[in-house]
């Protein structure tokens, strides 16, 4: 084979591996769609997970620019609802039951209601989160197609909270505060991402950052800045991408 015939034929096979691996990754994303009656702002947010990925529980919302919530975009089903599929056991199996974490996504839980500083501020069977914006946990990178319940004319943030329960590492270890059961369910905090939008840049694409971690049990709903002792934590997702439409 000559020179010429040999860099065609790479180039023919890198197009096609190109194009398999896309599809593949288009293939793999679930589709969430929440909000379909808001008013206001349409967007997707692409999440791509990452290698440590294991059924995390999420939360998505919207903040004014100086930090007030507005509205959740989405809410992990098991969360909003206050039920899980696997909340106790009866009789050696795993049944459906009412349940509170605290430590879950206490970020989110203590923004939306910043009147209550213990477990009243986590939905429940009696006062859920509205279905708009609830969804299943997904299994998989997923694109999540929603809106804003109104119109923004200039700056707002986008939050997300992210939790992967049972994620030790050598400082968040499983003794580390051994009279908190609370603890026991979370290890690593909860990460906490944020994109800020304006809709005076021309821009339609943002990238979310990490901004810090909350509470390790849910006690409070502060943002801790330093993420130097997350490990697995921050590899969750691999990207986050928000797209304005």
């Amino acid at each position: 084979m000559d020179t010429k015939s040999l860099i065609i034929g790479v180039f023919l096979l890198s197009v096609f591996l190109m194009n398999g691996f896309s599809q593949k990754s288009q293939k793999d994303y679930e589709i969430l769609q929440t909000n379909k009656k808001g008013e206001g702002i349409s967007m997707e947010i692409e999440f791509q997970k990452g290698l440590k990925h294991y059924f995390p529980l999420m939360a998505i919302w919207i903040e004014d620019i100086d930090g007030n919530f507005v509205h959740s975009l989405y809410v992990a089903k098991s969360i909003a609802k206050g039920k899980f599929n696997y909340g106790k056991t009866q009789e050696g199996k795993w049944v459906s039951a009412s349940k509170k974490i605290p430590a879950a996504l206490p970020y989110w839980g203590h923004k939306k209601n910043q009147t209550n500083q213990d477990t009243l501020w986590l939905p429940s069977p009696e006062n859920p989160i509205a279905d708009a914006y609830t969804g299943a946990t997904p299994t998989n990178s997923f694109i999540l197609k929603t809106k804003t319940n109104k119109h923004f004319s200039e700056t707002f943030k986008i939050l997300f909270e992210i939790n992967q329960a049972w994620d030790w590492n050598d400082h968040w270890y499983n003794n580390k505060y051994p009279e908190n059961k609370e603890y026991l369910k979370s290890a690593q905090p909860a990460l906490v991402f944020q994109a800020i939008i304006n809709m005076k840049d021309g821009k339609n694409e943002y990238e979310m950052k990490p901004i810090g971690h909350s509470h390790p049990y849910g006690a409070n709903g502060n943002l801790y800045p330093d993420i130097s002792t997350l490990t697995s934590a921050l590899k969750i997702a691999e990207k986050i991408i928000i797209r304005i439409k």
